[in-house]
């Protein structure tokens, strides 16, 4: 099961992925694995999730720092 946190930060990830026009595909290949992988991470009902270095690879590559997918540290999680 995601946590509260989990998907805080993939909703992130996915708004800024549609906000830049990219597809699941295209994050596919950002990450070098397949669109289903991006389809079980984005399904609240899969535990798949974004490892820290996918994180790293997705901010690289769309010009923004890892930290931008995460709530401020004053939030409640």
């Amino acid at each position: 099961m995601k946590s509260d946190i989990d998907l805080f930060v993939i909703n992130r990830i996915r708004e800024k992925r549609k906000e830049l026009k990219v597809s699941q595909r295209g994050m596919a290949e950002i990450l070098g694995c397949s669109a289903g992988f991006i389809g079980q991470v984005e399904s609240e009902n899969s535990d798949t999730k974004y490892s820290v270095h996918q994180l790293y690879l997705i901010a690289k590559d769309f010009d923004c720092s890892p930290a931008d997918f995460f709530p401020s540290l004053d939030s409640d999680f």
